[in-house]
Protein backbone atom coordinates (compact mmCIF):
# COMPACT_ATOMS: atom_id res chain seq x y z
CA UNK A 1 0.00 0.00 0.00
CA UNK A 2 2.49 2.52 0.63
CA UNK A 3 4.27 1.78 -2.24
CA UNK A 4 1.27 2.56 -4.22
CA UNK A 5 1.14 6.04 -2.41
CA UNK A 6 4.98 6.37 -2.80
CA UNK A 7 4.31 6.22 -6.84
CA UNK A 8 0.92 7.83 -6.71
CA UNK A 9 3.06 10.83 -5.15
CA UNK A 10 6.15 10.52 -7.46
CA UNK A 11 3.74 10.60 -10.63
CA UNK A 12 2.15 14.13 -9.29
CA UNK A 13 5.11 15.55 -8.26
CA UNK A 14 6.69 14.60 -11.85
CA UNK A 15 3.27 16.08 -13.44
CA UNK A 16 3.87 19.35 -11.31
CA UNK A 17 7.65 20.11 -12.71
CA UNK A 18 6.50 19.33 -16.03
CA UNK A 19 3.71 22.56 -15.83
CA UNK A 20 5.91 24.81 -14.41
CA UNK A 21 7.97 23.96 -16.98
CA UNK A 22 5.13 24.16 -19.20
CA UNK A 23 4.22 27.21 -18.14
CA UNK A 24 7.37 28.74 -17.59
CA UNK A 25 8.04 28.61 -21.61
CA UNK A 26 5.03 29.78 -22.95
CA UNK A 27 5.33 33.14 -20.24
CA UNK A 28 8.75 33.55 -21.76
CA UNK A 29 7.33 33.19 -25.55
CA UNK A 30 4.99 36.03 -24.49
CA UNK A 31 8.05 38.44 -23.47
CA UNK A 32 8.89 38.90 -26.69
CA UNK A 33 9.18 42.44 -29.27
CA UNK A 34 5.55 41.62 -29.81
CA UNK A 35 3.79 41.52 -26.32
CA UNK A 36 6.16 44.53 -25.38
CA UNK A 37 5.33 46.59 -28.34
CA UNK A 38 3.46 49.98 -27.90
CA UNK A 39 0.18 51.29 -29.34
CA UNK A 40 0.80 54.46 -31.15
CA UNK A 41 -2.86 55.55 -33.03
CA UNK A 42 -2.62 57.75 -36.36
CA UNK A 43 -5.43 59.63 -37.70
CA UNK A 44 -5.25 61.78 -40.53
CA UNK A 45 -7.84 64.08 -41.40
CA UNK A 46 -9.22 62.67 -45.29
CA UNK A 47 -7.86 60.28 -48.12
CA UNK A 48 -6.14 62.93 -50.67
CA UNK A 49 -2.80 62.86 -51.88
CA UNK A 50 -0.92 64.77 -48.83
CA UNK A 51 -2.12 62.52 -45.87
CA UNK A 52 -1.79 59.38 -48.36
CA UNK A 53 1.57 59.73 -48.60
CA UNK A 54 1.61 60.41 -44.76
CA UNK A 55 -0.31 57.26 -44.13
CA UNK A 56 2.61 55.53 -46.57
CA UNK A 57 5.14 56.64 -44.66
CA UNK A 58 3.36 55.55 -41.16
CA UNK A 59 2.97 52.28 -42.45
CA UNK A 60 6.58 52.34 -43.74
CA UNK A 61 8.18 53.22 -40.19
CA UNK A 62 5.70 50.56 -38.46
CA UNK A 63 6.68 47.92 -40.75
CA UNK A 64 10.92 48.27 -39.76
CA UNK A 65 9.70 49.21 -35.83
CA UNK A 66 9.43 45.94 -33.97
CA UNK A 67 8.36 47.76 -30.64
CA UNK A 68 5.40 50.00 -31.97
CA UNK A 69 2.00 48.50 -33.54
CA UNK A 70 0.21 51.59 -35.55
CA UNK A 71 -3.80 51.82 -35.47
CA UNK A 72 -5.64 54.10 -38.72
CA UNK A 73 -8.01 56.41 -38.18
CA UNK A 74 -9.12 59.16 -40.82
CA UNK A 75 -11.51 61.62 -41.30
CA UNK A 76 -13.47 62.64 -44.54
CA UNK A 77 -12.67 66.17 -45.24
CA UNK A 78 -10.66 68.87 -44.04
CA UNK A 79 -13.41 70.13 -41.49
CA UNK A 80 -14.43 66.96 -40.45
CA UNK A 81 -14.59 67.87 -36.47
CA UNK A 82 -16.86 64.67 -35.47
CA UNK A 83 -15.03 62.34 -37.61
CA UNK A 84 -11.38 63.04 -35.98
CA UNK A 85 -13.49 63.23 -32.22
CA UNK A 86 -15.03 59.27 -33.15
CA UNK A 87 -11.32 58.48 -34.17
CA UNK A 88 -9.89 59.78 -31.14
CA UNK A 89 -12.38 58.08 -28.99
CA UNK A 90 -11.76 54.91 -30.43
CA UNK A 91 -8.04 55.42 -30.10
CA UNK A 92 -9.01 55.47 -26.32
CA UNK A 93 -11.08 52.70 -25.87
CA UNK A 94 -8.81 50.58 -27.83
CA UNK A 95 -5.67 51.23 -25.31
CA UNK A 96 -3.65 53.57 -27.20
CA UNK A 97 -0.32 54.57 -25.63
CA UNK A 98 -0.10 57.65 -27.79
CA UNK A 99 -2.17 59.58 -30.49
CA UNK A 100 -0.13 60.93 -33.55
CA UNK A 101 -3.00 63.26 -35.50
CA UNK A 102 -3.22 65.86 -37.95
CA UNK A 103 -6.60 68.14 -36.27
CA UNK A 104 -8.96 69.38 -38.41
CA UNK A 105 -9.74 72.62 -36.10
CA UNK A 106 -9.10 73.31 -31.91
CA UNK A 107 -12.39 72.24 -31.94
CA UNK A 108 -10.69 68.33 -31.18
CA UNK A 109 -8.97 70.31 -28.52
CA UNK A 110 -11.49 68.63 -25.72
CA UNK A 111 -11.33 64.80 -26.62
CA UNK A 112 -7.43 64.83 -26.91
CA UNK A 113 -7.16 66.72 -23.48
CA UNK A 114 -9.52 63.65 -22.34
CA UNK A 115 -6.60 61.34 -24.03
CA UNK A 116 -4.23 63.11 -22.16
CA UNK A 117 -5.79 62.88 -18.81
CA UNK A 118 -6.13 59.16 -19.58
CA UNK A 119 -1.99 59.02 -19.95
CA UNK A 120 -1.51 58.82 -23.60
CA UNK A 121 0.87 61.09 -25.42
CA UNK A 122 -0.40 63.60 -28.11
CA UNK A 123 1.98 64.25 -31.33
CA UNK A 124 0.44 67.20 -33.56
CA UNK A 125 1.18 66.73 -37.06
CA UNK A 126 0.78 69.04 -39.95
CA UNK A 127 -1.34 71.50 -37.72
CA UNK A 128 -0.63 73.12 -34.37
CA UNK A 129 -3.45 73.87 -32.07
CA UNK A 130 -1.63 77.11 -30.25
CA UNK A 131 -3.52 77.47 -27.23
CA UNK A 132 -3.49 74.17 -25.88
CA UNK A 133 -0.52 72.78 -23.51
CA UNK A 134 -1.69 69.16 -22.95
CA UNK A 135 0.83 68.17 -26.61
CA UNK A 136 3.77 66.66 -26.16
CA UNK A 137 5.05 68.14 -29.85
CA UNK A 138 4.18 69.72 -33.16
CA UNK A 139 5.94 68.04 -35.78
CA UNK A 140 5.40 70.05 -38.67
CA UNK A 141 6.08 72.77 -41.49
CA UNK A 142 6.79 75.89 -40.42
CA UNK A 143 4.03 77.27 -42.23
CA UNK A 144 4.92 81.17 -41.82
CA UNK A 145 8.25 80.57 -42.85
CA UNK A 146 6.65 78.37 -46.20
CA UNK A 147 4.36 81.72 -46.73
CA UNK A 148 7.03 83.98 -46.83
CA UNK A 149 9.08 81.50 -49.38
CA UNK A 150 5.96 81.96 -51.62
CA UNK A 151 5.90 85.71 -51.71
CA UNK A 152 9.63 86.23 -51.73
CA UNK A 153 9.10 84.59 -55.28
CA UNK A 154 6.19 85.99 -56.21
CA UNK A 155 7.66 89.51 -55.57
CA UNK A 156 10.53 88.18 -57.65
CA UNK A 157 8.46 86.96 -60.24
CA UNK A 158 5.30 89.31 -60.77
CA UNK A 159 5.45 92.32 -62.79
CA UNK A 160 5.29 96.40 -61.34
CA UNK A 161 1.72 96.87 -60.49
CA UNK A 162 0.34 93.48 -60.22
CA UNK A 163 -2.29 92.10 -58.55
CA UNK A 164 -3.11 88.51 -56.94
CA UNK A 165 -6.02 87.21 -55.32
CA UNK A 166 -5.63 84.91 -52.33
CA UNK A 167 -7.51 81.44 -52.18
CA UNK A 168 -7.62 80.90 -48.24
CA UNK A 169 -7.48 77.57 -46.53
CA UNK A 170 -10.02 76.93 -43.37
CA UNK A 171 -10.39 80.29 -41.90
CA UNK A 172 -9.18 79.94 -38.01
CA UNK A 173 -7.07 76.90 -38.82
CA UNK A 174 -3.50 78.41 -37.50
CA UNK A 175 -1.00 76.48 -40.07
CA UNK A 176 -2.96 77.29 -43.06
CA UNK A 177 -3.85 81.24 -41.71
CA UNK A 178 -0.25 81.64 -41.13
CA UNK A 179 0.50 80.46 -45.29
CA UNK A 180 -1.16 83.61 -45.78
CA UNK A 181 0.36 85.45 -43.68
CA UNK A 182 3.77 85.05 -44.46
CA UNK A 183 3.11 85.44 -47.98
CA UNK A 184 1.80 88.41 -47.13
CA UNK A 185 4.62 89.86 -45.23
CA UNK A 186 7.04 89.25 -48.23
CA UNK A 187 5.32 90.06 -50.43
CA UNK A 188 4.75 93.51 -49.68
CA UNK A 189 4.00 96.02 -51.73
CA UNK A 190 4.96 94.20 -54.73
CA UNK A 191 1.65 93.80 -56.10
CA UNK A 192 -2.16 94.45 -55.25
CA UNK A 193 -4.25 91.64 -52.74
CA UNK A 194 -7.71 92.18 -55.02
CA UNK A 195 -9.26 89.45 -52.92
CA UNK A 196 -9.63 86.77 -50.76
CA UNK A 197 -11.98 83.93 -50.41
CA UNK A 198 -12.13 80.60 -48.21
CA UNK A 199 -11.95 77.33 -49.73
CA UNK A 200 -11.74 74.70 -46.59
CA UNK A 201 -8.53 73.38 -48.83
CA UNK A 202 -11.18 71.70 -51.26
CA UNK A 203 -10.80 71.71 -55.06
CA UNK A 204 -14.31 72.58 -55.87
CA UNK A 205 -14.41 74.89 -53.71
CA UNK A 206 -11.21 76.32 -55.30
CA UNK A 207 -12.98 76.07 -58.60
CA UNK A 208 -16.02 78.14 -57.80
CA UNK A 209 -13.80 80.57 -55.86
CA UNK A 210 -11.67 81.14 -58.97
CA UNK A 211 -14.12 81.49 -60.91
CA UNK A 212 -15.95 84.55 -59.66
CA UNK A 213 -12.69 86.65 -59.00
CA UNK A 214 -11.86 86.51 -62.39
CA UNK A 215 -15.27 87.78 -63.13
CA UNK A 216 -15.06 90.10 -61.04
CA UNK A 217 -11.11 90.89 -61.62
CA UNK A 218 -10.93 90.44 -65.58
CA UNK A 219 -7.16 91.70 -65.31
CA UNK A 220 -6.11 89.40 -62.53
CA UNK A 221 -2.15 88.48 -62.94
CA UNK A 222 -1.88 86.19 -60.26
CA UNK A 223 -3.24 83.48 -57.75
CA UNK A 224 -2.04 81.98 -54.68
CA UNK A 225 -3.44 79.27 -53.09
CA UNK A 226 -2.85 78.47 -49.06
CA UNK A 227 -3.26 74.57 -50.22
CA UNK A 228 -3.11 72.17 -53.43
CA UNK A 229 -6.44 71.36 -54.41
CA UNK A 230 -7.88 74.85 -54.16
CA UNK A 231 -4.85 76.20 -56.72
CA UNK A 232 -6.38 72.86 -58.88
CA UNK A 233 -9.74 74.26 -59.06
CA UNK A 234 -8.23 77.69 -59.56
CA UNK A 235 -6.44 76.18 -63.07
CA UNK A 236 -9.44 74.78 -64.33
CA UNK A 237 -11.14 78.10 -63.68
CA UNK A 238 -8.50 79.38 -65.22
CA UNK A 239 -9.01 77.53 -68.28
CA UNK A 240 -12.16 77.68 -68.98
CA UNK A 241 -11.76 81.37 -68.89
CA UNK A 242 -9.15 80.89 -71.82
CA UNK A 243 -5.75 82.01 -69.75
CA UNK A 244 -4.39 78.56 -69.44
CA UNK A 245 -1.33 79.75 -68.85
CA UNK A 246 -1.43 83.50 -68.61
CA UNK A 247 -1.41 83.25 -65.00
CA UNK A 248 1.25 83.32 -62.03
CA UNK A 249 -0.17 80.40 -60.02
CA UNK A 250 1.32 79.33 -56.57
CA UNK A 251 0.27 76.36 -54.50
CA UNK A 252 1.53 75.20 -50.82
CA UNK A 253 1.66 71.24 -51.08
CA UNK A 254 3.60 70.52 -54.14
CA UNK A 255 1.29 67.43 -54.11
CA UNK A 256 1.67 65.17 -57.19
CA UNK A 257 -1.14 66.98 -59.27
CA UNK A 258 0.65 70.43 -58.56
CA UNK A 259 3.74 68.88 -59.79
CA UNK A 260 2.73 67.47 -63.11
CA UNK A 261 0.72 71.34 -63.15
CA UNK A 262 4.33 72.46 -62.99
CA UNK A 263 6.16 70.35 -65.32
CA UNK A 264 3.67 71.22 -67.92
CA UNK A 265 4.02 74.79 -67.50
CA UNK A 266 0.04 75.57 -66.39
CA UNK A 267 1.20 76.31 -63.15
CA UNK A 268 4.13 78.76 -61.79
CA UNK A 269 5.23 76.86 -58.68
CA UNK A 270 4.83 75.81 -55.04
CA UNK A 271 5.65 75.51 -51.48
CA UNK A 272 6.93 71.72 -50.71
CA UNK A 273 5.94 70.14 -47.87
CA UNK A 274 6.90 66.87 -46.97
CA UNK A 275 4.33 64.77 -45.83
CA UNK A 276 6.40 61.57 -46.03
CA UNK A 277 8.76 63.15 -42.92
CA UNK A 278 5.63 64.18 -40.93
CA UNK A 279 4.10 60.91 -40.79
CA UNK A 280 7.66 58.95 -39.78
CA UNK A 281 9.07 61.67 -37.86
CA UNK A 282 5.44 61.79 -35.57
CA UNK A 283 5.46 58.15 -34.96
CA UNK A 284 8.90 58.52 -33.75
CA UNK A 285 8.55 61.18 -31.54
CA UNK A 286 5.34 59.62 -30.66
CA UNK A 287 7.74 56.28 -29.55
CA UNK A 288 10.29 58.72 -27.81
CA UNK A 289 7.81 60.09 -25.82
CA UNK A 290 6.38 56.99 -24.58
CA UNK A 291 9.86 55.72 -23.34
CA UNK A 292 9.89 58.69 -21.33
CA UNK A 293 12.64 60.38 -24.00
CA UNK A 294 13.46 64.42 -24.63
CA UNK A 295 11.05 65.28 -27.41
CA UNK A 296 11.33 68.83 -29.11
CA UNK A 297 7.82 70.56 -28.33
CA UNK A 298 8.55 71.85 -32.49
CA UNK A 299 9.91 69.36 -35.12
CA UNK A 300 10.21 71.36 -38.34
CA UNK A 301 10.05 68.97 -41.53
CA UNK A 302 11.17 71.54 -43.82
CA UNK A 303 9.65 74.00 -46.87
CA UNK A 304 11.07 74.27 -50.42
CA UNK A 305 10.09 76.28 -53.63
CA UNK A 306 8.86 74.06 -56.40
CA UNK A 307 8.87 75.45 -59.87
CA UNK A 308 9.29 74.20 -63.25
CA UNK A 309 13.22 74.63 -62.79
CA UNK A 310 13.74 72.16 -59.97
CA UNK A 311 10.27 69.56 -60.46
CA UNK A 312 11.92 66.57 -61.68
CA UNK A 313 14.01 66.43 -58.41
CA UNK A 314 10.45 65.91 -56.67
CA UNK A 315 8.38 63.50 -59.48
Amino acid sequence: MNRKVNLFAAVAASMTLMLAACGSDSGDNGSGDEGDAVKIGFITKFPVDFYDTMVDAAKEWDSKEDGAEVVYGQGKSGTDDEGEIAAIQSMVTQGVDAIVITPTSPNVQDDLQKAVDAGIEVILVDNDIPDWDGKTSVVATDNLAGGKLAGEWLAENLPEGSSIAVLQGVLGNPSLDDRVTGMKETLGDAAEVVAEAPTDCDQTKGLDAAQDILTANPDLDAIYAACGPPLLGALEAIKSDGKEGKLITVGFDASPDELTAIADGTQSGSVAQFPAKMGSMGLQAALDAINGEDVSANIDTGTEMVTKDNVAEFQ
